[in-house]
Order: structure tokens, then sequence, then C-alpha cells
């Protein structure tokens, strides 16, 4: 047995209706706003000026960490690319001293060859 009272869709209609028609309103309102260049211009400006706010707060953030002489991105991303440059010079010296190895041990076993 359903417990709702038999006029509740009778009575919400018009407001269903007006809602509808408010909506139908609002969208075609809408619409016609998003057609026109200058929302587009509008939207153009209100990305770069995001874009610009972001870029001010990063920069702020990083002063204010370097004031406090703490690391900050900048610094930890240029520490990242000496740490690499580092590791791959310590790389070269080790296939260097791995060739001498080479080298050394070759000329060991042809000096024993020969005696």
């Amino acid at each position: 047995m359903s417990t709702e009272h038999p006029f509740t869709h009778w009575a919400q209609k018009p407001l269903r209706d007006w809602y509808e028609g408010m909506e139908q309103q609002a969208a075609e309102a809408t619409e016609q706003l998003v057609s026109g260049s200058a929302f587009a211009e509008l939207l153009g400006l209100t990305a770069g000026n995001f874009a610009a706010l972001t870029r001010i707060g990063g920069e702020t953030c990083d002063l204010m960490l370097r004031n406090m002489r703490l690391a900050g991105r900048a610094d930890v991303t240029r520490l990242g690319r000496q740490l690499a440059r580092t590791e791959d010079k310590l790389e070269r010296v080790l296939q260097e001293v791995e060739d001498l190895h080479d080298r050394f041990a070759d000329g060991a076993a042809g000096t024993e060859a020969t005696s």
C-alpha cells in the first residue's frame, strides 16, 4: 500500500512546470552568453590572470623559504642536476678504472707468459 497522499502529484505539477520553464530560460541565456566573443576574451584573461597569480604565489613561497635559509624548489632541482652530473662523472671514472685494471691484468698475464 502506498502511503502517499493522492493530491501530491497534482500539487507538484505547477511547481515542476515553473522549474522547467526557468531552467529552459537559464539554459538559453547561458548559451547566448557563452556564444559571444566577449566571453572567450574574458575566459582568456581569467586564465592568464590565474596563471600569473600561480606563478607569483610560487615565487613568493620560494622567496620565503630562501629568506628562512631553507631549500626551495629551485635549490632542490639545481642540486639534483649537480648530483646527476657528479654521478655521470663517477661512472666515467669507474669505467676508466676498469679499463686500466683490464689492461694491467692483460699486461701481467703477457709478462708471465713470456717468463
